[in-house]
């Protein structure tokens, strides 16, 4: 296809995966039905069906994928001024915690259905923690080229480490209050890079 036939394409997909967000967000995704979606969107049943085949489990899934996607695009974005590698991952975790706490659709699909959210988000497990390491990667390349990464550490298997670690963190915070600057900061800087950094300030 040309970039032109497939923008269009493009744009109805999009469109589509909109009204699904729309649609569970409003009435779950038991109750959400591929006529609800097509309706949302301004399309028919059968455009929806050609372009997700595989009816309302892809269609969720697919949803799923996208917002996760936007969801650490925007958080790539809010951290994308930080000033060292520390910086990154605090501000990371804040934006997170933050921004999960308020998505409303989130929050209410976790009260109502949070084990067929938590399949759907299973599935993108392995593509978001590559995603994140090849975000970080580069910014503890810079950090050792400072000379600041500790004798003897491994950068591929650091940055896999940072970046397994704060996506447990986003998801189940634990005993860590990230609303608590002085705990992100003691958490980051001690816990989470105290071995691989040699300062963290």
């Amino acid at each position: 296809m040309t970039a032109a036939a497939a923008a269009p394409a493009d744009d109805l997909r999009v469109r589509i995966l909109e009204a699904v967000y729309e649609c569970v967000a409003r009435f779950g995704f038991a109750k959400t039905t591929m006529a609800d979606v097509a309706r949302a969107a301004g399309s028919s049943r059968a455009t929806v069906y050609r372009l997700f085949p595989g009816g309302r489990d892809e269609l969720f899934a697919a949803m799923v994928a996208w917002e996760m996607d936007r969801f650490f695009v925007r958080m790539a974005v809010a951290v994308g001024d930080a000033e060292d590698f520390a910086a990154v991952v605090e501000g990371a975790l804040v934006y997170a915690h933050r921004e999960i706490r308020l998505h409303a659709a989130l929050q209410k699909v976790l009260a109502t259905e949070p084990d067929r959210l938590l399949r759907f988000m299973t599935r993108e497990d392995a593509r978001i923690l590559d995603a994140v390491v090849a975000y970080l990667r580069p910014r503890l390349d810079v950090e050792a080229a400072a000379g600041r990464v500790r004798p003897g550490v491994d950068l591929d298997e650091a940055t896999r480490f940072v970046a397994t670690m704060g996506l447990s963190l986003m998801a189940t915070p634990g005993r860590f209050d990230l609303e608590d600057p002085e705990v992100v900061h003691h958490l980051v800087r001690c816990e989470l890079l105290g071995g691989i950094l040699l300062s963290v300030g």
